[in-house]
């Protein structure tokens, strides 16, 4: 009867869903879910006045979203596909990582790739944040390591034509 309780449990938890602390001073409202399937939420500016970005131009964008992550947790910030294909807008330091014992605001480093301007206005989705569950490792130093029919065979080696 325990174990059932315990399947049960973690049944619904896994439902439920995880839940994090938010902090949101953008007067946007909180990223969510498009689908039901999707594994990302858009990120929207919080700006006072709208961004023009030149070809080229960068910005460090602000989402008045602050976290708290669990430990073994990470927040990755992504492009948006829509934005990267139509206006060739993305995250420069794509994916970003911010840290479980981060607690700042979220802010999306933004570059343009077209040779067009493109303005960015308040409230306007920009980036993807995707949370993910992570693994800390500890370096074993080695005077080998084994072998693989690939080898050291990098960029384009695993396609076939």
């Amino acid at each position: 009867m325990h174990n059932i309780r315990i399947k049960y449990f973690m049944f619904l938890l896994k439902r439920i869903g995880m839940k994090v602390k938010v902090v949101n001073k953008s007067g946007n409202k909180l990223p969510e879910y498009s689908t039901p399937r999707s594994a990302g939420m858009d990120l929207r500016a919080m700006l006072d006045n709208n961004i023009t970005l030149r070809p080229l131009e960068r910005a460090v964008v602000p989402t008045g979203l602050y976290i708290e992550l669990p430990k073994g947790y990470e927040a990755q910030i992504r492009p948006r596909s829509g934005l990267a294909a139509e206006k060739g807008i993305t995250v420069l330091n794509s994916p970003g990582t911010i840290d479980c014992d981060y607690r700042g605001e979220i802010k999306v480093i933004l570059i343009n790739l077209s040779n067009e301007e493109f303005i960015l206005k308040k409230g306007e989705r920009i980036a993807q944040i995707i949370i993910a569950k992570y693994k800390k490792i500890k370096w074993v130093e080695s005077e080998y390591i084994s072998t693989t029919k690939r080898g050291n065979g990098g960029f384009g080696h695993t396609g076939k034509e």
